[in-house]
């Protein structure tokens, strides 16, 4: 017979799998062709080490949460290849997302102000892990477009 414990920790296991099953389903979108799909964040992957223009640039980034699909909007201010200045939006639902976006744009600004472009490394602010993969994916963006102007 199985104990109360068992049966949570197979939950617990299942649930986890599903989880995880769920997030690499959503890892690359389906197109039906054998062609390799690209967004501009892949594309602008490849944009580093260059000049920038000062200015002020913004961009959306995406990302997936155990929520579901997340965005943040992302405005970096550039003067010499320097980020001066950054705001973030949060456009998340949940009160976790919004708790979790919050704390990433309450300490962002430390993070990443006077820091060259190039050099910027974010994985973890304030506890908040998954939105620092959008905030990635729209820098990448931005370093494109600031590159091509």
């Amino acid at each position: 017979m199985r104990s109360l414990t068992d049966n949570k920790t197979a939950v617990a296991i299942f649930a986890g799998v599903t989880l995880v099953g769920a997030l690499s389903a959503c890892s690359s979108p389906a197109t039906g062709t054998d062609a390799p799909v690209t967004d501009r964040a892949d594309d602008a992957a490849t944009a580093t080490g260059g000049d920038y223009a000062d200015g002020s640039y913004t961009e959306t980034g995406d990302y997936i949460s155990p929520n579901g699909a997340e965005q943040v909007e992302v405005t970096l201010t550039l003067a010499s290849n320097v980020i001066t200045d950054v705001t973030v939006v949060g456009f998340g639902e949940s009160p976790n997302s919004k708790q979790f976006q919050g704390e990433f744009i309450d300490g962002i600004a430390a993070e990443v102000v006077g820091k060259n472009i190039d050099e910027l490394s974010v994985d973890k602010v304030a506890g908040s892990s998954l939105t620092s993969g959008g905030f990635n994916k729209a820098v990448a963006v931005i370093k494109a477009d600031a590159l091509a102007n």
